[in-house]
């Protein structure tokens, strides 16, 4: 449920016009003096609200890049993706606070979000830079009816959604490359991890989390760890603009919602297929599979309806590539 808080503010940010205290209270069952004191704490922090006598209150503006538990849900218009929503201005990680969460029940949707993680991690293991002010760090909880060998296009389903959001807040030209890193001009802005929770009997989903981290203002490639300032950039860096990460983790959360019952409706990437395939990176170019077995180049063809990626290897073979331990790279780069 939402609070007091995040609904007044949804009521001003949704009204053209002033909304009356008695309509708030009315609303929202609550009394006049708790309508005031929340228009208090608003403009404490750097809300702009007017207040005229007989009118009401209306909200004038948002403080710049104002990002928190009320301000992420007043913004908020999905049926289940983010309404239930637990806020931290630092934790280790959003995914191992979700998995909790979910173990003790709450619902599908529930999404965990950071201001600053301390302990983040991406594939294999490897740390995720998390410095505050710079990044949405998120991990959202799903509850699945379908069999686990499915569950690996969650994955691809995620990755369609934030690259379809990015591109809608910043214009900007966001491409997947396979299964699951985000690229804007051949350089990572957005990294992935889902995890799932099998019942006792290992025969059915329990639960599945999908985090994922996003480089939004960072300044310049110094921000980054000298080992990934090459391959790694920010949506601000890319775009020219300051970003606002309420905005974009609204649309995403938005996105998520509806690829995800997409996905669910026919249990394969067939209605999502030529969404992903558009915004695939090196499509009908030149990749390296490094795959235990043995690396291989080939062709990018695209995907299949399940999510593996199609390889043309160079003796005219077709190979299909499945998620996990094997990477795919371009032939002269990241992408």
């Amino acid at each position: 449920m939402k609070t007091d808080r995040s609904d007044i503010l949804a009521c001003l940010r949704n009204s053209e016009d002033y909304v009356s205290g008695q309509q708030l209270c009315d609303r929202l069952g609550v009394s006049r003096t708790a309508v005031w004191k929340v228009i208090n704490q608003l403009k404490e922090e750097g809300y702009q609200i007017e207040s005229v006598s007989r009118k009401g209150y209306r909200l004038v503006e948002s403080p710049g890049d104002v990002y928190s538990r009320s301000e992420i849900l007043s913004r908020l218009h999905t049926k289940w993706a983010g309404q239930n929503l637990h806020f931290f201005e630092e934790t280790g990680s959003t995914n191992p606070d979700a998995k909790r969460f979910a173990e003790e029940g709450e619902p599908h949707g529930t999404t965990v979000v950071a201001e600053r993680q301390t302990a983040g991690r991406g594939r294999r293991g490897r740390s995720w830079e998390s410095p505050a002010g710079k990044s949405v760090y998120f991990t959202i909880v799903v509850r699945p009816k379908f069999a686990p060998d499915k569950a690996s296009m969650i994955t691809l389903v995620t990755a369609l959604a934030v690259a379809e959001a990015i591109q809608e807040v910043t214009g900007l030209q966001a491409g997947i490359k396979w299964p699951n890193d985000i690229v804007v001009n051949g350089k990572k802005v957005v990294g992935i991890l889902t995890e799932l929770s099998m019942t006792p009997e290992m025969n059915e989903i329990q639960f599945m989390v999908a985090g994922v981290g996003v480089n939004v203002n960072h300044e310049s490639a110094e921000e980054f760890p000298e080992e990934i300032r090459e391959t790694a950039t920010s949506l601000k860096i890319e775009s020219g603009r300051h970003i606002s990460r309420a905005e974009l983790l609204e649309r995403i959360l938005t996105r998520f919602e509806e690829v995800y019952e997409e996905f669910e409706r026919t249990l394969s990437l067939s209605g999502l297929k030529a969404r992903y395939e558009s915004r695939l990176a090196g499509k009908d170019s030149g990749v390296r599979v490094l795959d235990p077995a043995g690396e291989y180049t080939g062709i990018s063809r695209g995907i299949t309806e399940t999510g593996e990626l199609i390889v043309e290897r160079e003796n005219g073979e077709t190979v299909l590539v499945y998620a996990g331990e094997v990477s795919v790279r371009g032939l002269y780069g990241y992408v």
